[in-house]
Formats: structure tokens, sequence, C-alpha cells
């Protein structure tokens, strides 16, 4: 009996073309080929070097420099990368050193400010080395109006989200954005993460915080991550709180319509308009 034809095409190639996962991947016997095997070692690659990259904080507070924007440097309680992957706490905090530097600077300007943005590696560099600065200049652009008076860029070491409560403290900032490099996935090395809190200070829970991640090229562009915390700033200075009980309901633009597209709607739930 004459076998069917093989089909070279692949039915799964279409469904590919829409997301990086790995999805049919296809065999070689029992195995993976050979060429998707050596795909995946080299994004896992990717996600450890993004993890240890050092920080090149001298490289972003030149550039800031440039922009006309002043930056202060400081650094965590984990003393090297080692103790800031094995200890999350010690990156919860600053150093001994930092705090000090921190109060110092704030008392020779006090009042307060109404925004601090620290800028901290995460567990990603190379996120916070790609995407800060074209980010900031998208959010500077649309908060122009506000009037908001900022304190300097704080760039921070070995930081984790939780230490931007303390900063926020000593600095007196009725709000605080953290941009910090985000855990690297195996398509996604390069993912920021931005954390918005008002009233920082010391003792916080991830409940008082919003959180708006995957900021990169292939993700969340940076106009609507932009767009997007400026409606939570805006909302939060009016409501005064931040975290779970204030949601994101941001009115985006399409290019269909200059009307804005309500976010808190459900697409697969919702009726299109015509």
């Amino acid at each position: 009996m004459e076998k069917p034809p093989v089909d070279p095409q692949n039915p799964w190639l279409e469904l590919r073309r829409l997301t990086p996962a790995r999805i049919a991947l296809g065999r070689t016997g029992t195995s993976l080929p050979t060429s998707a095997q050596l795909d995946f070692q080299f994004a896992h690659a990717q996600a450890r070097d993004a993890v240890h990259l050092p920080f090149d904080h001298a490289g972003l507070s030149a550039q800031l420099t440039e922009r006309g924007r002043e930056s202060l440097l400081l650094h965590s309680a984990a003393t090297d990368r080692n103790s800031y992957l094995q200890r999350p706490d010690l990156g919860r905090k600053l150093s001994d050193e930092s705090a000090q530097a921190l109060r110092e600077y704030a008392a020779a300007h006090p009042g307060g400010v109404d925004l601090a943005i620290v800028v901290a590696d995460g567990l990603s560099a190379l996120a916070v080395h790609r995407h800060t600065l074209p980010f900031l200049t998208r959010l500077e652009e649309q908060m122009s109006a506000d009037g908001w008076s900022m304190a300097p860029v704080i760039l921070m070491e070995q930081g984790r989200v939780a230490v931007g409560d303390e900063i926020g403290q000593l600095l007196g900032a009725k709000m605080l954005v953290m941009l910090i490099g985000e855990r690297p996935g195996l398509s996604s090395p390069d993912s920021l993460g931005l954390y918005f809190t008002y009233n920082p200070k010391i003792g916080l829970t991830d409940a008082y915080r919003n959180c708006i991640s995957n900021v990169r090229l292939e993700g969340l562009s940076y106009g609507m991550a932009a767009h997007r915390l400026l409606y939570l700033m805006r909302e939060a200075c009016r409501r005064q709180l931040s975290g779970v009980n204030l949601k994101d309901e941001a009115q985006v633009q399409t290019l269909e319509s200059d009307a804005g597209v309500d976010m808190k709607g459900n697409f697969l739930l919702d009726p299109p308009t015509t």
C-alpha cells in the first residue's frame, strides 16, 4: 500500500509566529532537534549573563548629566553580587554609608519633594542599561505640565524593590517610582519593571505598591508605560493612596480612534464597537 505524501508544512508555524514561547519545537527521535536545544542553551546563557552583568552606574550617570539631570549613587546593605542573590533582605535596605549620605542630602535640601525616581540594577542590569533613558525621556515629556518637584535620580546598586521605601522616607518624597531590572526569562533577559508607591516609608508591603512590568521593545512600549504610570501618579495625588486600592484604569489611544479605550473593559466579553 502506497504511503500518503509527507506534508512539509508544519501546522504550528502560524502559532509560533505569534509568541516567543517554545511551542512545537519538533523532535528527533525522542529528543529535541539540535537547533532547538542550542537555542534553549543560548537563551539560558543570556538570562544568566543578565543576572550577573555589573551595573554601569557611571555610564548612566554621565548620560543623565548630559541631559541636565543630577544623580546620586547609593548602595544597599548587600556588599557584593553573591550576597545580594543569597540574601534578599540585604538588598531591601540601604548600607549605613548610603543612608547617612541621603540624610545629609535631605538636610541640605529641606522641605521634601513630590517625586523621587530610583533606578536599581535588580536582577537584570541589562534592562536598566537599555531602557532607563528612553523611558525617562517619555515620562518627562508627558508629565512636564504637572509641575512636580523632583529629587536627583537615585542610582541604586544591588537594590531590591523595598529599598525604595527607605529612600523615599529619607528624602521626604510624596511619591516614589522604582525602575528595576526584572528576573530574566528565557525570552526576555532585558525586561524593566516599574514600581510606584505613594507616601513611601519603611515597613510597607507590596500591597502598597503598583507594578507595571515588561517594559521593553518586545513588550510594553515606553510611551504606554509612561502613560499608565502617570495615570497612577495623578490618581494617587488625588486619592492619597497607592497599591491594591488604586487600579490602573487609564484611557489609552488606539490607531482606530482618537477617543480613549477604557482599559478596565474585558476584550474577551465586551462586544466590538462599530
